[in-house]
């Protein structure tokens, strides 16, 4: 009797997916879209949270690194769980990480509506983040190498917004460029009210019309 070939899943995402995938999934929506605003509320002293935050990140992502690396035979992060801290541990960290993604999905969903009507007002905010679902699922349905191909580009669209970005705050600062505020220069990171423009203990209250306000404890 013939055996059966082993089927085998298709690897259709090249290096080049794979790594620019990575590099996009760092950048969030919030970076592009809610920065501004944690700068507002923050001031320069928001740098300080870039700062933790991303050297907190690098330390968990080197030593989860160091870890899947250690036993080539574990999938993910949450195999390793099951192993040191049980299964129950791992189910629970396993839906968690599952949800946080859904949630994350969710937010870009938001954001895509919110970009839109920046341009269309009119439209509803739930009318492009439809439209943005439909796409993403008709590019994953038809294979995962077309999903892999724009992904690839859109990541490389953010990578290059943020590099473009950087540049031309460095060339704005460099000459001292004239804005409605003032002159762009790295003193105004002191000149108003300090580096902690805001205080350095602030805390959110909400107010009767659903807004935040953020007052001293």
């Amino acid at each position: 009797m013939q055996a059966k070939p082993q089927q085998e899943l298709s690897r259709s995402l090249k290096g080049r997916h794979v790594q620019l995938i990575a590099i996009g999934g760092t950048i969030g929506t919030g970076l592009f879209l809610g920065a501004g605003q944690s700068i507002h509320v923050a001031g320069p002293s928001i740098l300080l949270a870039y700062l933790i935050a991303g050297l907190v990140c690098f330390l968990m992502m080197r030593a989860m690194g160091e870890l899947l690396m250690s036993d080539l035979s574990q999938h993910s992060f949450v195999d390793f769980i099951k192993r040191y801290l049980g299964k129950r541990a791992g189910f629970v960290v396993g839906w968690t990480y599952w949800i946080c993604w859904l949630a994350i999905a969710m937010a870009e969903v938001t954001a895509i509506g919110l970009y839109i009507r920046f341009w269309f007002p009119t439209l509803p905010q739930w009318l492009p983040g439809l439209v943005a679902l439909v796409i993403l699922l008709l590019m994953n349905l038809i294979s995962v190498g077309v999903f892999g191909e724009t992904e690839f580009w859109f990541a490389l669209i953010k990578v290059g917004a943020i590099i473009g970005l950087i540049i031309i705050g460095c060339w704005m600062i460099a000459v001292h460029y004239p804005t409605a505020s003032g002159h762009a220069a790295v003193s105004n990171l002191v000149n108003y009210g300090g580096f902690f423009s805001q205080g350095a203990a602030w805390v959110p209250r909400f107010v009767s019309n659903g807004d935040v306000q953020f007052c001293r404890d």
